[in-house]
């Protein structure tokens, strides 16, 4: 339910409220909102009557808005940018709407790109807009509606959908070892890759092959792509999932570190805040990738 008129300001009093705040002068915000300056003023009076606060501290020389005022220009701000997003989503799609999905890196490439032709296909008058991200973030702070989430149920204040555990393999250059390890301890004598976002993935992997480790150190990545070119040039062996390491076994550059099952470190989920449950994009795209885990554990049975 909307609030009462009387609680929602103009546009133009929120655009010249934060153009203040960022530009600090009327006369600047004139210059960036195309306005006079008195129009900004006018702008502003009108807002502060009705909402009955003071916005302005009038006894400074320079134009700065009250502690109440920078408050509510940052709340605006945000309104501002999401309605704009809107807008540009409504011009750009006008028949099934736009999904904005962050994703990390190499889930994003490696698995969901090579099938989003598919969704394309079955739902021309969608558009999925990719960005990328490592940690949580807050959905308010951004435009993402959805994102994809690895770990565990640790992102607070989302909705979830379990996708898929993540397996994970140790692999490296296939120059690097002569022939395959015969233990998982044999790999403490070799340099090991990590993840910031997970930097204790091996000793998870060591701890579940029964192996002791202390402050396990090596070259730190930030993204798995960066991390997978330096196994690829020898620099280390690294955990990477299945999904990215059998199509770098199958391309010849790399090879297993040790013959070993992969083990299950976590798992991937599409998370989205519980606003956005009902937009019809999320909902289908959600349906589209129960589809796809459908299939892809009917290929992995047969």
């Amino acid at each position: 339910m909307i609030a009462p008129r009387r609680f929602l300001p103009s546009i133009p009093s929120l655009l010249a409220l934060e153009a203040v705040d960022r530009l600090g002068s009327a006369s600047a915000a004139a210059g960036d909102l195309n306005l006079t300056q008195s129009a900004i003023s006018r702008q502003l009076k009108q807002l502060e009557q009705q909402m009955e606060v003071d916005l302005i501290a009038r006894d400074q020389m320079r134009m700065q808005l009250t502690p109440a005022g920078a408050n509510f220009a940052k709340e605006a701000r945000a309104i501002l940018s999401r309605l704009a997003q809107a807008s540009i989503k409504l011009r750009a799609n006008p028949d099934g709407g736009s999904l904005n999905l962050s994703i990390l890196a190499s889930f994003g490439l490696h698995w969901l790109a090579p099938r989003l032709k598919d969704f394309v296909g079955k739902h021309p008058g969608i558009t999925v807009n990719l960005q990328t991200h490592n940690l949580p973030f807050s959905f308010d702070a951004g435009t993402a509606q959805a994102a994809i989430h690895y770990g565990s149920r640790d992102w607070p204040g989302v909705d979830y959908l379990p996708l898929m555990p993540k397996h994970v393999l140790p692999v490296c250059a296939p120059g690097m070892l002569q022939g395959t390890l015969g233990s998982p301890a044999a790999l403490l004598d070799y340099p090991l890759l990590h993840l910031e976002t997970h930097p204790d993935s091996w000793e998870q992997w060591f701890a579940l092959h029964d192996v002791a480790t202390e402050r396990l150190q090596g070259m730190l990545f930030d993204q798995s792509s960066a991390m997978t070119q330096a196994a690829v040039h020898g620099l280390g062996i690294a955990l990477l999932p299945t999904f990215l390491a059998e199509a770098e076994i199958a391309a010849g550059r790399l090879c297993l570190a040790i013959q070993d099952a992969p083990v299950t470190l976590g798992e991937y989920f599409l998370v989205w805040p519980p606003e956005y449950a009902d937009d019809y994009p999320l909902i289908q795209f959600r349906n589209w990738l129960l589809d796809q885990i459908a299939q892809d554990q009917t290929q992995e049975g047969s």
